[in-house]
């Protein structure tokens, strides 16, 4: 019988297992291991870095410094309380305190300036010439100077309608004005007020449109008399009224008087904000400016003492501060120029604004507060 041999093929070879790896439980721990060292590192050079910062803000001189300086900043802001979490409670109704005294004090000096207007109102034969914009900026901020040759061509502008304020681009708009800037301050509880109710005095053609001054016998004011001097200052009523004063408000502080810067440098400068000034020239041309604020990569905002040395800069002799923060607002040919620090990019309901007019005769401007007393006014009522 014969044998058959029969080869297997390859398909009936039996298949080995394939072998699969798996990581090592050694090498997991490992790299575990290094995690957590590696996190450790970073934490303990967090804690290392802060336990720095600390004992930099607390224990010395140029921390202390920094640390007022934002407190100062929060303090011009609608999170003034905390404040208190970085200097306590008890430094800042000091600070607060302090800067009110120091700015009170601002405006006592007596300001004897005198304006050059010959010859003016024949070199101011267009728009272009009575207005005129720069662009500025500095460390940590940027905006604009407006000049106005012809002092007497601005006006101070008001609400239309009672029971609110109004955006300083609506004024321009329905007045007709060439351009303008936002004026004095006003009542804002909870910083959300409507914009109504002024705080002090309100004066336009050379009557009180608005006063709040009950028992006090004097406020410092920022304006113009009849002649287009621009004044500045702590003053009663009586001697406002007697200089002939035609447009006012009331804000502070005085920043220059008789030529002189009174803030002495950055660290009285009351923190980093959003800014509008008013100043004047000695030739009787007034200077404005205006600088956004609390926008990084746009402008953070500036000091006092900026605002000060940018005036002095460009000749003013008498400066006053205007309110700033969300404010803050330029509006041109009924454009806003800046970058308010609010939501709406035409800025906040304002109870005074400076306008400027080619013919500032022709304009009506009734007085909404008519009939009016302070305690009538709910400013937080819109």
């Amino acid at each position: 019988m014969e044998t058959k041999v029969v080869r297997a093929s390859s398909m009936d070879q039996p298949i080995a297992p394939r072998t699969v790896s798996k990581k090592k439980p050694k090498q997991t721990k490992k790299r575990k291991g290094r995690f957590f060292r590696l996190f450790m590192y970073i934490m303990t050079f967090a804690v290392l870095l802060g336990v720095t910062a600390i004992g930099w803000l607390f224990l010395t001189p140029s921390g202390n410094n920094f640390r007022y300086l934002m407190a100062d900043t929060l303090i011009t802001t609608q999170h003034r309380q905390w404040a208190k979490y970085i200097i306590g409670q008890e430094a800042l109704d000091s600070r607060v305190k302090e800067y009110q005294d120091h700015f009170n004090a601002m405006g006592d000096e007596r300001d004897t300036h005198t304006i050059q207007r010959l010859g003016l109102g024949s070199n101011v034969e267009s728009e272009k010439d009575l207005v005129q914009i720069e662009p500025i900026s500095g460390t940590g901020y940027s905006g604009y100077v407006m000049t106005v040759k012809d002092p007497t061509k601005i006006r101070l502008g008001v609400p239309s309608k009672p029971g609110r304020g109004e955006r300083v681009s609506s004024m321009v708009k329905r007045t007709g004005a060439i351009a303008g800037v936002n004026g004095g301050g006003f009542s804002d509880p909870n910083w959300q007020g409507n914009g109504f109710q002024p705080i002090g005095i309100v004066m336009s053609q050379g009557k009180i449109y608005y006063d709040d001054l009950g028992k006090k016998k004097s406020t410092q004011i920022v304006g113009l008399d009849k002649e287009g001097k621009m004044i500045a200052g702590r003053y009663s009523l009586n001697e406002i009224q007697d200089m002939g004063v035609q447009e006012a408000v009331t804000f502070q502080p005085r920043l220059i008087v008789n030529g002189k810067g009174l803030i002495k440098n950055a660290a009285d400068g009351w923190g980093i904000a959003p800014r509008t000034a008013m100043g004047q020239r000695a030739d009787g041309a007034i200077l404005f400016v205006v600088i956004d604020g609390r926008q990084p990569g746009h402008s953070i905002g500036a000091n006092l003492y900026d605002v000060q040395q940018i005036m002095l800069d460009h000749g003013a002799v008498i400066a006053a501060n205007l309110d700033g923060g969300s404010s803050t607002v330029l509006v041109k040919d009924g454009a806003v120029l800046n970058k308010p620090s609010t939501k709406s990019p035409e800025g906040r309901y304002l109870p005074t604004a400076f306008l400027v007019f080619e013919h500032p005769e022709l304009v009506d401007m009734p007085n909404v507060w008519k009939g009016l007393r302070p305690q009538d006014i709910d400013a937080s009522k819109w």
